[in-house]
């Protein structure tokens, strides 16, 4: 059976993700369905490419991903279907396909949708779902899609650096409110040089050591760490660091990613490393 995963931001609230998955399921009855996230947050590219870029590369070759995130943007009559060493994705061209892989992808074609139909959710999880099984049948991408396609790219935020200090941007909250950075072990040790250091938050909180696990301080008190995707993360003890910290997501909108100012006044979306 081949896998398909599930990833969007319309959350589990209606029926939008049972009906997503009944659509891929009448394609064809040898796709497994594994939902990865249907929490993505709405118009927020870099939480999209935190959870896929992390979540793809466990699944083993011939998986196909199906990104159902923001689908609406620009009004494109048509999604990306790529391949990457040797799995398949399917996305909207919105900006997204550049950001899940390192390198780019493959291979790249434009899949036209049906002119003749509404576009919404389920149009796209039924052309997309009807690729996957084009492929798996033995087809080739090019048999299902134009080639010559020039597909949206969306840069990630830069992170500022100096020799003595660095930034990141907040780019995912989990349900305890531990806060992910977007900032590496592998960068963060390339500028630290073994040198003593300070994690510093807009409120004047600040720590100065690497912890393996919650539980290595107590209860209630705060701690960084890398995560198992090897992003510094700032959190509690059973505790709620996003909460007290004040720190939240950049917020991305389709005005632009315009803050309104009590916004701005009582949010962060910066941590700030200073090496000593």
């Amino acid at each position: 059976m081949a896998i398909v995963t599930l990833t969007s931001d319309f959350g589990q609230q209606d029926y939008l993700a049972g009906a997503v998955k009944g659509r891929v399921m009448s394609a064809s009855d040898a796709f497994r369905i594994v939902d990865i996230s249907h929490s993505v947050t709405p118009f927020n590219a870099q939480h999209a490419a935190y959870v896929c870029r992390n979540a793809f590369p466990h699944f083993p070759k011939g998986t196909f991903h199906m990104v159902l995130v923001d689908l609406f943007d620009g009004g494109q009559d048509h999604f990306l279907l790529a391949r990457k060493d040797g799995s398949h994705v399917a996305v909207a061209d919105n900006g997204l396909l550049g950001l899940f892989f390192g390198e780019g992808p493959d291979e790249v074609v434009a899949v036209k949708l049906n002119p003749s139909r509404r576009r919404d959710v389920l149009h796209f999880a039924d052309a997309m779902a009807g690729a996957f099984r084009r492929l798996t049948e033995g087809e080739k991408l090019t048999d299902i899609g134009d080639p010559r396609v020039s597909y949206r790219i969306k840069g990630r935020p830069t992170s500022r650096m100096d020799a003595d200090w660095m930034e990141g941007h907040v780019i995912h909250i989990d349900p305890f409110e531990n806060v992910v950075v977007d900032i590496t072990k592998e960068s963060f040790e390339a500028q630290r040089k073994g040198r003593p250091f300070q994690i510093s938050f807009l409120r004047n909180e600040w720590i100065d050591r690497l912890s393996e696990s919650y539980a290595d301080v107590p209860e209630g008190e705060k701690l960084a760490l890398f995560n198992a995707a090897g992003y510094l993360e700032i959190a509690i003890n059973k505790g709620k660091a996003s909460g007290l910290f004040g720190l939240q997501l950049p917020p991305e909108s389709a005005s632009g990613g315009k803050v309104r100012p009590l916004q701005r006044s009582h949010f962060y979306h910066i941590v700030r490393v200073r090496f000593e």
